[in-house]
């Protein structure tokens, strides 16, 4: 994301009004933001689990 800039930023988000129409807009980004929200989620569940293992193999 952070070879975009502000003029490809702007470009995709013109782009996906025409495309989804100001209306389905915000429903797609609520989407968006609960499918991220998920993923951030159980890739922090699966490192705390890999951690949990690893303290527990050096324990024994």
């Amino acid at each position: 994301m952070e070879n975009i800039g502000i003029p490809g930023l702007i470009l995709i988000i013109v782009l996906a009004l025409i495309i989804f129409g100001p209306k389905k807009l915000p429903e797609i980004g609520k989407a968006a933001g609960q499918t991220l929200r998920e993923f951030k989620s159980t890739a922090n569940d699966i490192m705390e689990d890999d951690t949990d293992k690893t303290h527990q193999k050096e324990k024994s």
